[in-house]
């Protein structure tokens, strides 16, 4: 298995548009992606667009990005880029 932690970094915080970019990143990679947030505690499927919906996540939330699998590594780099670039947006 393989985690990094990163920050929400865009002004609205991670609604449709991000979760939509984050999902169709991680489902081009064969291994299971996690998101976790420590406060609250919450936990989901990196490839779900309800689950991470359903995080709540604004400009500043921590979560942990982990894969395990074949790609597990390339995965999490390939996302925590994309958080990290604030989605594209401004």
């Amino acid at each position: 298995m393989y985690t990094k932690e990163t920050a929400i970094r865009n002004e609205s915080g991670f609604h449709v548009r991000p979760a939509q970019l984050f999902t169709e990143q991680a489902i081009k990679f064969e291994s299971q992606i996690t998101i976790q947030v420590k406060e609250p505690h919450a936990e989901t499927d990196g490839k779900s667009i309800l689950g991470l919906m359903a995080l709540g996540l604004e400009k500043g939330s921590m979560i942990s990005i982990s894969a395990e699998g074949p790609d597990e590594k390339e995965a999490v780099e390939a996302l925590v880029a994309l958080v990290e670039s604030g989605f594209g947006e401004a």
